[in-house]
């Protein structure tokens, strides 16, 4: 197959700029340059020029190129160095290889559909401004390599010094510097006699030209250079750029390097490579046991903030000492702790209460999502995960001012997250089924996609968080893709509709591979109660107030002891409760040690009763206080006899309490009445709050139906800049409105009515700005004319004495 056939299709008739290449384009083509490149749509182009001159923008042509993939970006650093108009069969040489033959046509095409390169395959030619930012130079040396041209680089030496160069090259003497540059530029880009040059050098002279010819071009000589420097600089294989710095001139070097562009060129993306392959089904088992363990630790970590959690950083977040005690708390690292804190954050499941004494605690729509299912609340948060642009993986790093970035503090958005997420499951739901990856091959992967410097190093570890934080959440299991993580992915423009169906399918799927809860507990003799699974949540609440959690794993284990079993009698439960509690979800019979310890603790629970005085202690039986007034233990508490059965303190009842309580009594508050006062604990809420909204990556981007809008407005407002006109208007080519008379204005469109003619009109509005504008008049009366608006793509009505003037368009202008 020849090159002419491997390219893709260019515009017939040469365009003379890029504005006119964009202008021979279809809608269609119009809307993927758009897609690609949506900062051009902020706000929407009058017309194509602004268009063309809005994608030549510096800011615009740099945030193109990095988005550009590796062979991509050689492709356009070679067309950087190569002369310009560039053949494409010249490009073919810049860039050899079977390879890079076959991907050459798919990149040249993604430059053109980028606006990037335009012109046909005779004369592809770079926007001026990419030109520039990939054109060696000695501040930008070029990713090829090369340096400057012969006339770039002679640009400042004396005629006299070039014709002694050309003479001792072999060339014949000439009248000016143009055309020795000219001369010398021949002789190098002259494979034979350029062959012929180098075979007289001196084998010292061969060694410098190999050590610069792949870059950096440049090097320093000393006033008084070696003989085998003094021979290259004689000849300008070696050209002076500033005083001790010589540089190796571009076609030279590529004489050397037989032509290439590249030492090593990338055509083909690397592959994935597999690192261990499983059964699906063990995948999917895995994954979803991983996922209700997620459940379990989101719960648990609200559930210990249930009352208050940490104090709001002055600057925002977590403080170091609350990360470690909240990662104790889950039994987890304080990296994975604070992974599980954004994410419930992500998910808005936790945030500021925003009271003066700022704390974080759970929202109200973390009770609307404990009452769900357990599929649909894990959807809940690998959605929130898969477009969060919070990175918990930077929690413990600084920021560009050297602060330490802490959990659910500031600056915790990384824009390239969501995409980098969803690149690298793409990837993995690419591979065969059960299939786990090679990190490093996704990392590979990822950077040739993305080879800008700027951005290589933070998708490296996004990659590297993403595959571990996927496996936290039981997206992955065994580091492969499970069913129901394939599921959960959509395209990047996916309608929600769209989205809403993909999260349908993948609660359907890993709704059988969730554990069902279990309604009752197994008690043993040692006062433990194991729970072999996970349990319905009235029995877990209980249970979490009668026992103290001694293990969690598969199965949990629940200890009972004298404070747990008072912690249940505070919050207003009997013996006799607790007791019909254990024997209805034991699956084994109720040990009598537990028995005893529930009879021992409500026995002796409320024998002291405890009110506000300050504070007082009661009691029917006097021996009691008296015992305790004599416990050297009860001297902080600063106790009085104020009557046989009535004790006397000077500290609050909340300290009096607990230092009962610590002496070994059983004391329950009491109320101003004299009743038990019944303890729960406080759930406390902050006000509804909404998600934390993803920072996007640049501009969104545009949906269908902006793109629809944003090019027909494009089309209209090019139609009216450049419709030709049979009337020229008072200011012809100054860019400045029409201007006829109010009678003219009238007359023309009175005409246009009664011929259907489209004209070319200024309109100036109600807030004095003006416009250029192609109607087609269907009325005139009453002082408005109603009309077809060629740039609105709209009937519209239009008053007259705000129209500056009228021009006719030749017939076939619209």
């Amino acid at each position: 197959m020849s090159p002419n056939e491997q390219t893709p299709a260019a515009p017939t008739s040469a365009p003379r700029s890029l504005a006119e290449a964009l202008r021979a384009r279809d809608d269609a083509s119009l809307a993927r340059l758009l897609r690609a490149r949506p900062d051009l749509l902020g706000p929407v182009p009058n017309d194509l020029t602004q268009l063309a001159t809005r994608a030549g923008t510096r800011a615009s042509v740099v945030r193109a190129l990095d988005r550009l993939d590796r062979f991509t970006q050689q492709v356009a650093q070679a067309l950087a160095v190569a002369p310009e108009p560039t053949p494409y069969a010249t490009l073919e040489t810049l860039l050899p290889g079977e390879e890079a033959a076959r991907a050459l046509p798919g990149a040249v095409a993604t430059l053109r559909e980028q606006a990037l390169l335009w012109g046909g395959d005779d004369q592809l030619r770079l926007v001026r401004t990419a030109r520039e930012l990939l054109a060696p130079s000695p501040q930008h040396p070029s990713p090829t390599g090369l340096g400057p041209t012969i006339a770039e680089a002679t640009a400042g030496l004396s005629p006299t010094r070039l014709q002694e160069i050309i003479t001792t090259a072999g060339l014949p003497t000439t009248h000016d510097g143009v055309s020795a540059v000219a001369e010398l530029t021949e002789l190098f880009t002259d494979e034979a006699r350029m062959s012929a040059l180098l075979d007289e050098a001196p084998p010292e002279s061969i060694d410098v030209l190999n050590r610069l010819v792949w870059g950096p071009p440049y090097g320093q000589v000393t006033a008084q250079p070696a003989a085998h420097l003094r021979w290259l600089l004689d000849r300008g294989l070696l050209l002076p750029t500033a005083p001790g710095t010589v540089v190796l001139p571009r076609e030279a070097a590529l004489h050397l390097r037989g032509g290439r562009a590249h030492r090593e060129l990338e055509p083909v993306a690397p592959e994935v490579r597999e690192k261990a392959t499983h059964r699906p089904q063990v995948v999917d088992a895995t994954a979803a046991a991983q996922a209700y363990t997620a459940l379990s630790t989101v719960e648990e970590l609200l559930k210990d903030w249930d009352e208050g959690g940490p104090a709001v950083l002055r600057a925002g977040g977590l403080s170091v000492r609350d990360l470690k005690r909240t990662a104790a708390a889950l039994d987890s690292t304080e990296s994975q702790a604070a992974f599980w804190v954004e994410l419930a954050y992500a998910a808005g499941l936790v945030a500021s209460d925003g009271e003066a004494d700022e704390r974080y605690a759970a929202t109200p729509a973390y009770d609307a999502w404990l009452e769900r299912p357990p599929a649909e609340r894990w959807t809940r948060l690998a959605t929130a995960w898969l477009a969060a642009t919070r990175t918990p993986g930077v929690v413990g790093g600084r920021d560009g001012k050297d602060r330490t970035l802490s959990a659910l503090g500031p600056h915790l958005d990384r824009s390239a997250a969501p995409e980098v997420r969803h690149r690298v499951l793409t990837l993995l739901a690419a591979l065969p089924e059960g299939t786990a990856p090679d990190p490093e091959s996704i990392v590979a992967r990822l950077t040739w996609e993305r080879p800008s410097p700027a951005a290589r190093e933070l998708r490296t570890r996004l990659a590297e968080w993403t595959l571990s934080e996927a496996e936290f959440l039981g997206v992955t299991g065994r580091g492969a893709l499970s069913a129901h993580g394939r599921a959960l992915l959509t395209d990047g423009d996916a309608t929600p509709a769209e989205r809403a169906t993909a999260t349908a399918r993948a609660e359907k799927l890993i709704t059988p591979l969730l554990p069902e809860p279990l309604d009752h507990v197994l008690l043993q003799a040692d006062l433990t109660a194991v729970a072999p699974g996970p349990l319905v949540r009235p029995l877990a609440d209980a249970l979490a107030v009668l026992a103290d959690v001694e293990s969690k794993g598969g199965a949990t284990v629940y200890r009972f002891t004298p404070g747990s079993v008072r912690r249940a009698l505070d919050s207003g439960r009997t013996a006799s409760d607790l007791h019909v509690f254990l024997a209805e979800h034991s699956r084994t019979p109720v040990p009598q040690p537990l028995t005893y310890l529930i009879d021992d603790v409500a026995r002796r629970h409320g024998h002291l009763r405890i009110g506000a005085a300050s504070a007082y202690v009661r009691c029917d039986d006097d021996a009691v206080l008296g015992e305790i007034l004599a416990d050297k233990r009860a001297a902080s508490l600063r106790l009085r006899r104020l009557a046989p059965t009535v004790l006397a303190a000077q500290v609050d009842p909340g300290t009096l309490l607990e230092g009962l309580r610590a002496m070994g009594f059983a004391p329950a508050a009491e109320t101003p009445e004299g009743d038990v006062l019944i303890t729960r604990a406080h759930a406390h809420r902050t006000p509804p709050r909404t998600p934390p909204e993803p920072v996007p990556d640049g501009p969104a981007l545009p949906d269908g139906t902006l793109l629809d809008a944003a090019i027909r407005a494009i089309r209209a407002g090019d139609l009216a800049a450049t419709a030709p006109r049979r009337t020229a208007p008072t200011h012809p080519g100054n860019g400045e409105l029409p201007r006829t008379t109010a009678a003219e204005t009238l007359a023309t469109m009175q005409a246009a009515v009664m011929t259907g003619d489209a004209l070319w009109i200024g309109y100036v509005n109600a807030e004095g700005a003006a416009s250029q504008r192609v109607i087609a008049p269907i009325r005139v009366e009453g002082g408005y004319v109603t009309a077809y608006d060629h740039t609105a793509d709209e009937v519209r009505t239009y008053p007259l004495h705000r129209v500056t003037g009228v021009a006719e368009l030749e017939p076939d202008a619209t």
